[in-house]
């Protein structure tokens, strides 16, 4: 890691993507995308990962409800750290605060670290609070990422972040300088669509592509059976 990293954890993106670089697994009838997923992620050795709303959902719309209303207290917009000592931790991106994971403070035993914004309200800051969710406020209106993750190492002793988001999550990322690895699993799929979701989006022009600002670098290259080819690689400035 390079030396201005060393305040924010190590941070690998790890996806899965069709040959055309599209991330559209559910529509992929010929694969199973997820045969390898999880099995790669256990092998990268994260103590976090972080996922957008749209993944988190799933897991908040499952969880019990809090036992209580909370209290209509007045709450700080500081940094709420429920738990420091988690063996791992499942970090929702929630920029406004929509979520409602009720009394859920864990996924599989990892811990849950909401980060949101300015925007959240009072009401979901008091809930997350009353349901043992730690969360962190990380810029006004939009997530400010490095700032993210300078907070996740400083308050929950995050080293290895594991990075499992759509195109636009990974974009910012890749295009503030925050991913240090790419882990690809590159599936014997096409998708073609157009406008479809790409492993890496994020707006600009033609000048604002990453393609002479990065270099990287293969580290590894395991083909499976099925096709499946698991790519490693190093992300550096150019």
């Amino acid at each position: 890691m390079s030396e201005h990293a060393q305040n924010r954890p190590y941070t690998v993106c790890h996806m899965t993507t069709s040959v055309d670089g599209r991330i559209k697994v559910r529509r992929w009838k010929t694969v199973d995308a997820d045969a390898h997923y999880e099995e790669v992620h256990g092998k990268l050795g994260g103590d976090a990962w972080m996922c957008g709303r749209i993944t988190m959902q799933g897991y908040a719309d499952s969880a019990q409800p809090l036992a209580e209303a909370p209290s209509d207290e007045p709450v700080s917009r500081e940094d709420h750290v429920a738990k420091r000592d988690a063996a791992g931790y499942a970090v929702a991106l929630d920029a406004r605060g929509a979520m409602d994971w009720g009394a859920r403070n864990d996924i599989t035993g990892d811990h849950v670290v909401v980060v949101t914004t300015g925007q959240a309200s009072d009401d979901r800051l008091r809930r997350l609070r009353a349901g043992g969710q730690s969360y962190i406020v990380a810029g006004e209106r939009e997530v400010d990422f490095a700032l993210a993750l300078r907070k996740l190492k400083a308050l929950f002793g995050i080293e290895r972040l594991l990075i499992e988001g759509g195109g636009r999550i990974n974009g910012s990322l890749l295009k503030a300088g925050l991913i240090d690895e790419l882990s690809l699993l590159l599936a014997p799929a096409v998708d073609g669509v157009f406008g479809t979701p790409a492993l890496f989006d994020f707006d600009g022009e033609e000048t604002d592509s990453m393609g002479s600002r990065l270099r990287l670098t293969r580290t590894a290259c395991e083909p499976f059976d099925d096709g499946t080819v698991w790519l490693r690689y190093r992300v550096e400035p150019a």
